[in-house]
Formats: C-alpha cells, sequence, structure tokens
C-alpha cells in the first residue's frame, strides 16, 4: 500500500495594501512644484506684484473678484466650444471633400494653407465690421483659428489608403463610395479625433483674441480692462483660469479619442 505525500503549502508574500501611481499623480506634483518655484522665484528676486505677481497674489484675486471671473470663464467656454463645435461639422465635411479625390487635394489644399497662414487677429476687425462687437466675432474667430487641423489630419487619413488596397477593392467591384465609407473614413477616425485635441486648445486662442479687441465680456476682455487698470494679479487669475478650461477641455477630448479610437492605439512607452 502506497501513501501519498501532500506537498507543504508554498508560502507567498504578502501584497502591499497601498500602492501609488506615480504616473497618476505626476501632473499634480509637478504643478504643485511649478507654483513652489514661482512663489519661490518672485519673493528672492523682489518683483512688484505690478510686475510678476506670486501665486498667493494671483489666488488672493480670484477670491477677490470671483464674481467677475466666473461669469467671464463661462462667456469665453461658451464662445470657444460654439465656435469648436462650428469646426468639427466644417472641418469634418472640408476634410472628406478634400480627400475624396487627388485633384480636390492637390487643388484646395495650398489654398486652405494659404488662409490658414493669415493671423486670425488680422480678421477681427472684418468680422466686427460684419457682425459687431460681441459674441459672434469671438466664435467665428474660434471657428477660424480650430477647424484647419481638423481638415488637415481628415484629409490626410483619407490619402493615406494604400493603392494596393484600393486595387482590391475595385477588382471585387467597389465603388468609390463603398471605398470611402468602408475604408477611407473608418481610416481616417484616429486622425479625426487626434485633431481634437489640438483644436480645441487653438480655439480658446481665438476666443481670447477677439474678447480683447472687440467684446465686451470673456475673459480677454476682463484681462484687457485689468491691464488698463494695472491690475496684473487679475490678469494672471484670468490666465489660471484659461489654463485650466484648457486642460479639462484637452481632458476631454482625450478621453472621448480613447473611448472611439482606442484600438488604434497600441503604445509600448516604458514609465
Amino acid at each position: 500500500m502506497t501513501t501519498t505525500q501532500i506537498a507543504p503549502p508554498v508560502a507567498t508574500a504578502p501584497k502591499p495594501a497601498f500602492k501609488l501611481n506615480w504616473v497618476q499623480l505626476s501632473p499634480v506634483l509637478y504643478t504643485i512644484g511649478l507654483f513652489v518655484i514661482w512663489e519661490i522665484g518672485v519673493r528672492l528676486s523682489g518683483l512688484p506684484h505690478t510686475i510678476f505677481p506670486t501665486p498667493t497674489r494671483v489666488f488672493e484675486a480670484i477670491v477677490q473678484y470671483w464674481s467677475p471671473i466666473w461669469k467671464n470663464s463661462l462667456q469665453t467656454l461658451y464662445t470657444t466650444v460654439l465656435g469648436f463645435i462650428i469646426a468639427i461639422v466644417a472641418g469634418l465635411g472640408i476634410g472628406l471633400f478634400i480627400g475624396w479625390s487627388k485633384t480636390i487635394y492637390a487643388g484646395l489644399y495650398p489654398i486652405m494653407v494659404g488662409f490658414n497662414a493669415i493671423p486670425k487677429v488680422a480678421l477681427v476687425p472684418i468680422l466686427v465690421i460684419w457682425f459687431g462687437i460681441g459674441t459672434v466675432p469671438a466664435v467665428l474667430t474660434a471657428f477660424l483659428i480650430s477647424f484647419f487641423p481638423i481638415v488637415v489630419n481628415v484629409a490626410t487619413g483619407l490619402a493615406t489608403i494604400e493603392p494596393e488596397t484600393e486595387d482590391v477593392l475595385r477588382a471585387l467591384g467597389a465603388k468609390k463610395l463603398d471605398i470611402m465609407l468602408k475604408v477611407g473614413i473608418p481610416r481616417s477616425m484616429p486622425y479625426f479625433f487626434g485633431s481634437l485635441k489640438v483644436a480645441i486648445t487653438l480655439a480658446f486662442v481665438g476666443s481670447v483674441v477677439s474678447e480683447t479687441v472687440a467684446s465686451n465680456s470673456g475673459l480677454g476682455n476682463m484681462m484687457a480692462s485689468a491691464q488698463s487698470n494695472f491690475n496684473v494679479p487679475l490678469v494672471f487669475a484670468g490666465l489660471l483660469m484659461l489654463a485650466i478650461e484648457g486642460i479639462v477641455m484637452y481632458a476631454l477630448m482625450a478621453w472621448v479619442e480613447k473611448r472611439m479610437t482606442g484600438w488604434a492605439h497600441r503604445s509600448t512607452m516604458s514609465n
């Protein structure tokens, strides 16, 4: 009669109860470090707050002027998002049109590049003549400055279809529209959603430029008024609010990109 021996259980090391994710904490830590260096640098240099305020003076200005800052921040966010939405619709449509044919691409692309080279601040006076001072010029400036990256990326995505793929699909009886719908548009989606992160930050630039020149509200107008009164902490408070809005909208676009085109990203970057 044979007896079976049971091996003793192997002891395993206990798992740590809590582990810091330094990748997720790094934005917060770097931001805190930036404010600390800013605070120390300004105090050591002895610069007056009318030239370069410390972060503490900027935060004091945010608390002191919170009501106008909040109101103007919402106005800037409204004009930016509205212009950005128009840019998405127009940019996607124009990009698909340009990418439809090599002839159209070769004919219209230089025109698009030339238009994009025009400083958008130079167009604000024309928009004021056409639409008056207010929200409309800010929305249109945000649109004009942000739609070009969308057009370029969508057209590039369509233009990078391999000729071999088109030849195979045509041999199987596919028409130009079938190739565009089943291959071209899906292929251009990573380019499209990637361009949204660039376009939303440019839209903020357009809104603020127009608000500074031709508006009675918005963060751009508020900062211009504060600058004329030498209220530099309020100017920096407006810049800080713009940065926060830009980061939030960029993160939202990055989340949308990951949700819609996560299949296209295979990053091997190490920590």
